[in-house]
């Protein structure tokens, strides 16, 4: 039987009127201390997100979004928190905000292959 490894995950969400607690999932971010992965995936559909909030800056979103990508990969693109090491950056991404992009709670769960995990994630809640 393959190794199954824990791993944690949050939903990427955004949330255009913060007082309102109303929100729509456009991604997912995972993280897998033992395969050392952690990976945002995104989506924005843009007309529902113009149905949902018409006056959101869907351009200025998709760089946030962005943002949370390039701390995931690491390095220098990642800017201070992309040197962090790996779980300390899943635990700033997924740090509770009042802002337009904000996260789920953490959820745990055992998998074989993080990446396949992710997608599955990715299409039951995003997609």
């Amino acid at each position: 039987m393959p190794e199954r490894y824990l791993f944690e995950y949050a939903v990427l969400r955004v949330v255009p009127r913060v007082e309102r607690e109303e929100f729509m999932n456009v991604g997912v971010i995972l993280f897998c201390g033992p395969q050392k992965f952690l990976q945002a995936k995104f989506y924005i559909d843009e007309a529902r997100l113009k149905a949902f909030s018409p006056t959101l800056d869907v351009e200025e979103l998709n760089q946030r979004l962005q943002a949370f990508d390039r701390i995931c990969c690491g390095g220098k693109n990642g800017g201070v928190i992309g040197a962090f090491p790996l779980a300390s950056r899943f635990r700033w991404l997924t740090s509770t905000r009042s802002t337009v992009v904000q996260t789920s709670a953490v959820h745990p769960g055992l998998s074989e292959n993080p990446a396949e995990t992710l997608d599955k994630l990715f299409t039951a809640l995003v997609l």
